[in-house]
């Protein structure tokens, strides 16, 4: 008898062991890979996820979009916006990671905070429908590309720049010399191909007429006022009645529960990829189009 006590009992011990290292290693898993966990309702949760400052890169937005997509108990999402814009091409990514997350069924209703232009007003055309605050600066929808020009400062101190290329374009943009009318005509026509691709996503997005949106897509910035007056927005309201108005959409009874994912970690690598190397950004970088407000 004693003996099979001291054999439960050891078994027991084994067993609690496992336990809490399964349980520790879940917590430790979640903490490093920044999930959200809670013992919320299951009955339906608000995700919300949160698009600030300028958009320069798309992966930590479009990761938090993509587990929100995958968690059964999130029955719709809010997009908050408070950003000028940014890149071109990390506002499409994040279009198309609402636009998947839509087309899956979960209703999604952006945002607008403060600020909600060009890029960031890219990025909501994608949503069911749109909230904005009366006061919120949005619209300059257009492109736009800059470049310096240090030839006369470079001359003043008598530095003179050689460049060996293959082609006439092949520089083009280069800060040491003013820019040619053919390297002005190529990049023009560059950015008129990039300002149809934006009229195009109102218009799949918003359901918009050409038309109706061309008038006033010529960089031109609007309050959220006007924007609903022009058709370019919904209805004016805070974050709260855009996460009701989601609530209401997915069908969800009484005060949703909202939740956010978390942004993954930075390493420690990227961190010291990204703010001690000095020359990144000035020997690599090239031309970049942007969405953004100016």
């Amino acid at each position: 008898m004693a003996k099979n006590r001291w054999l439960w009992g050891c078994a027991l011990l084994i067993v609690g062991t496992i336990a809490t290292i399964a349980l520790a290693f879940f917590v430790v898993n979640v903490a490093m890979t920044g999930d959200e966990f809670a013992f919320a309702p299951l009955h339906g949760r608000v995700g919300l996820v949160d698009v600030v400052g300028e958009i320069s890169e798309s992966e930590s937005v479009v990761d938090q979009i993509d587990r929100m997509q995958r968690d059964p108990t999130v029955k719709a999402v809010v997009i908050r916006l408070d950003s000028p814009g940014g890149g071109v091409a990390a506002s499409q990514e994040i279009y198309d990671a609402v636009r998947r997350l839509r087309d899956e069924g979960k209703p999604v209703v952006a945002s607008m905070g403060g600020v909600a232009a060009s890029g960031a007003y890219y990025v909501a055309c994608a949503a069911d429908s749109i909230v904005a605050n009366p006061g919120t600066l949005t619209g300059s929808i257009g492109v736009i590309m800059s470049f310096p020009n240090t030839e006369e400062l470079f001359r003043k101190v008598g530095v003179k720049f050689e460049t060996i290329k293959t082609g006439k374009f092949k520089d083009v943009g280069s800060m040491w010399r003013p820019m040619t009318d053919d390297e002005k005509a190529l990049l023009q026509e560059v950015l008129g191909n990039v300002y149809e691709q934006f009229i195009d996503a109102i218009v799949d997005g918003r359901s918009m007429a050409r038309e109706d949106i061309l008038p006033y897509a010529d960089g031109r910035i609007f309050s959220g006022d006007q924007a609903q007056e022009y058709g370019f927005v919904d209805r004016l309201g805070s974050l709260e009645e855009a996460i009701t108005m989601a609530s209401e959409m997915a069908g969800i009874e009484g005060r949703p529960s909202v939740v956010r994912k978390q942004r993954r970690r930075v390493s420690v690598l990227d961190f010291f990829e990204e703010k001690m190397n000095p020359m990144k950004g000035l020997l690599g970088s090239g031309p970049r189009l942007e969405f953004r407000l100016r």
